[in-house]
């Protein structure tokens, strides 16, 4: 049994590594993943901002695979 705590670690680590421990499947994980390139990738190039909506990506990755896993 998948450990919610960790999930929400490794999300939040990883955006999508978490949906991947907790069993949600690949494609949920590789969707999580490119959200969260795709805001790091912006952020870094163009709009400091869009920092704050990966962060706000990342916090919520790490809940969804929270909650997921502890269902």
């Amino acid at each position: 049994m998948a450990n919610g705590i960790l999930a929400a670690i490794l999300s939040f680590i990883l955006p999508g590594l978490g949906q991947l421990y907790g069993g949600q499947g690949i494609m949920k994980t590789v969707v999580f993943l490119i959200i969260a390139l795709i805001f790091y990738g912006i952020g870094a190039t163009i709009f400091s901002f869009i920092w704050l909506l990966a962060l706000i990506f990342n916090i919520y990755a790490a809940y969804d695979a929270y909650v997921n896993v502890a269902d």
